[in-house]
């Protein structure tokens, strides 16, 4: 997976913002709902945040706070220091983290979640438990056009094609997932929910 982060990097936000392979998806209320998105980010009380799997930074710049951003791919990382030039960057593993207890207020994380399989979802909630209290989650709606769970083709602008493992969510169902929550955006396209720890 590292290498198919490295390697879209430079054409990640191209699924954001609707260019280059996805210019012709049809993909109703994309934008409001996008939009509306970033607003519920940025509408988080500032704190100390780490943001999992930050990707380029395209929603770690909403994030309030004291930021430190984490991603295996320094390529992203590269995209990132550009974008939010204030945060701390570390590159590193998402399952094993190299925060002591209690390092952070929140670790939020924008679709990373869905693309965890048992025992590797497992192990990152309890490691997100470990060095914060409040888990912020953001990622895909459930549609009617996907399975909850897919095994999907990515296929780059170079041509190159990678297997993903990717799921669907239900705002409702993913803060039952997480062990209670609240929902904080649901939308035809994404879903966030926060999560605190019962000792919070």
């Amino acid at each position: 997976m590292k290498h198919y982060y490295d390697h879209r990097a430079p054409e990640y936000d191209d699924w954001y913002l609707g260019v280059g392979r996805f210019a012709q998806r049809d993909r109703p209320g994309w934008e409001q709902d996008l939009a509306e998105l970033q607003d519920d980010v940025a509408a988080l009380a500032p704190a100390r945040t780490l943001d999992v799997a930050c990707g380029t930074g395209f929603l770690t710049r909403h994030l309030r706070g004291e930021i430190t951003a984490f991603d295996q791919s320094q390529r992203m990382l590269e995209v990132a220091a550009e974008r939010v030039p204030e945060a701390e960057l570390v590159a590193g593993d998402a399952l094993a983290l190299p925060f002591a207890d209690g390092s952070f207020d929140r670790l939020f994380t924008g679709h990373f979640y869905g693309h965890l399989e048992g025992r590797d979802r497992e192990a990152f909630l309890a490691d997100a438990r470990r060095v914060a209290s409040e888990l912020v989650v953001v990622d895909s709606a459930r549609r009617p056009d996907h399975e909850l769970e897919e095994r999907q083709e990515r296929v780059l602008n170079d041509g190159s094609r990678y297997e993903v493992y990717k799921r669907f969510f239900e705002a409702d169902a993913l803060a039952r997932e997480l062990g209670g929550g609240t929902v904080l955006h649901a939308s035809r396209w994404f879903v966030m929910v926060s999560s605190r720890s019962p000792q919070s």
